[in-house]
């Protein structure tokens, strides 16, 4: 998996969209950030999914997948070393993390 691939793979979400955040490029879905790239360094991405499939993540790829740091991680930020990733989970893991920030209220843009 490339950062290109990451980055089509996200926006080929419905409603998808590119934007950064703390300097890297992030992806959004009615306001809600559900994946990254970029951090801590280019050969790594983000996705946020629920604790319970980051758990399943970690555990069967652990080579690709890791918790993020501190509270983070806890509630299902999951770092993806993109080399690692076969692109199928991670499309998979996208795909769960696009649905989990469309569940939640959209956060209103700050003026």
């Amino acid at each position: 998996m490339t950062r290109d691939t990451f980055r089509r793979a996200a926006l080929a979400l419905p409603g998808a969209i590119e934007s950064e955040h703390m300097h890297h490029p992030d992806f959004r879905v009615a306001n809600r950030i559900f994946a990254t790239l970029g951090s801590p360094d280019a050969g790594w991405g983000m996705v946020k999914v629920p604790p319970e499939e980051q758990h399943k993540l970690v555990e069967a790829m652990p080579e690709a997948f890791k918790p993020a740091a501190g509270a983070w991680g806890r509630q299902g930020s999951t770092l993806v070393r993109l080399t690692k990733a076969k692109p199928q989970v991670l499309t998979f893991a996208l795909e769960m993390a696009w649905r989990l920030a469309q569940a939640k209220p959209a956060r209103k843009k700050s003026a």
